[in-house]
């Protein structure tokens, strides 16, 4: 269970980290959700973490307050897919569909409609382009499941299984491409020395332009809000 704090009131909810190779406290806030996080070096109690973060509550409200704001899905809004900011239109069936004037909706239950319209063309996707990475590294890969993670786009199990953001599919294809060729690299280096770059680069020699696009727009992929 993860442990958190109180802060102010209302109240600010702070996650706390402890690490065994930390040597000071460190408060964060993630672009992504704007949620507080302390990481804890060894013998530091909770008391004593209360207290610090207590002492930082008019920086954590100030970043909260210049925090994007959550993004709704709802029909006549515009979110992006496949890299272009697209309308969401309604219609009347039960599917989903990429019209000419945008993503075609249904307006009863349109965020939970989208969400699976998303990860379908997120799987339709990611698994061809993860396979064919794969031949030409000739690794077999294992399973290759969707979610929808906050603190990475992708990740690679010792057993070769692959996991993908289905929020990708909002990108541009060659930005879903490159996470597909950083995670199957994995499936040879499994870590970020200059040789798992090495095989990135062989799989998609112009990875480098699509991963400093998810570091500079990503978090906005995130802020839409399917909650709703």
């Amino acid at each position: 269970m993860t442990e958190v704090i109180y802060i102010g009131q209302p109240a600010i909810v702070v996650r706390l980290k402890r690490n065994a190779r930390a040597r000071r406290l460190t408060l964060r806030l993630s672009s992504v959700d704007a949620m507080a996080s302390l990481t804890l070096p060894p013998r530091i109690s909770l008391r004593e973490a209360t207290a610090f973060a207590a002492r930082q509550e008019d920086w954590l409200r100030g970043q909260i307050a210049r925090m994007p704001a959550r993004m709704p899905v709802k029909i006549g809004s515009e979110i992006m897919f496949q890299g272009n900011n697209t309308r969401l239109v309604a219609g009347n069936g039960r599917l989903v569909a990429l019209g000419a004037e945008g993503i075609v909706i249904n307006p009863v239950q349109t965020a939970a409609r989208l969400r699976a319209f998303l990860k379908t063309e997120a799987r339709n996707a990611v698994v061809p382009a993860a396979e064919a990475f794969a031949a030409q590294l000739s690794k077999p890969v294992g399973r290759i499941s969707l979610r929808d993670t906050r603190s990475r786009w992708g990740s690679c199990s010792g057993a070769g299984n692959l996991m993908f953001s289905w929020r990708l599919v909002m990108a541009p294809p060659a930005v879903l491409r490159y996470v597909a060729a950083h995670e199957v690299a994995h499936l040879q280096e499994m870590n970020h020395s200059q040789a798992f770059w090495d095989v990135v680069a062989r799989l998609m020699p112009d990875y480098q332009i699509h991963r400093v696009w998810l570091k500079k727009h990503g978090a906005k992929l995130h802020r839409v809000d399917f909650s709703s």
